[in-house]
């Protein structure tokens, strides 16, 4: 085959999904995995980690029904765009960015605007057994692109 023919063949896309308990250690975890296998990857992990951190802290904050677990998936496009999921338990409870700061009442709210200041895009889907998953992507930078 000719590099001009292999130009054309894209990579296909790399995923990775684990299944944790809906506790504070296991938000945690989601974290540190994802930083491994994106390392693993050779993509800079810290903006998908923040948001990791923040969904799956909702998740076992908002999103916790006892004796169900969560999970984090990560889809990595060849494009280099990152596709985070979580889903939790409680499809009820569908989350929203709050009003501006300087209009709330509460110190809650605020992990979704990390949430948005880092991801392209975000929101909401409906996951099986009545739970949600709600997703983020994110364009993968490289110092050196």
């Amino acid at each position: 085959m000719s590099q001009k023919s292999l130009a054309g063949i894209t990579a296909p896309a790399r995923h990775f999904a684990v299944q944790l308990s809906a506790t504070r250690r296991g938000a945690r975890l989601a974290r540190l995995l994802t930083e491994r296998q994106l390392d693993e990857w050779g993509e800079p992990y810290e903006a998908a980690a923040q948001v990791v951190a923040e969904l799956a802290s909702n998740a076992v904050l908002h999103g916790r029904v006892r004796g169900r677990d969560f999970r984090l998936r990560l889809t990595l496009r060849a494009d280099h765009t990152l596709r985070v999921e979580v889903t939790d338990a409680r499809g009820d409870r569908v989350p929203c960015i709050p009003a501006p700061v300087e209009q709330q009442d509460t110190e809650g709210g605020h992990g979704l605007r990390i949430v948005e200041a880092y991801a392209n895009r975000w929101g909401v889907a409906e996951a099986p057994a009545h739970g949600k998953t709600v997703w983020a992507e994110l364009a993968m930078s490289h110092s050196g692109d």
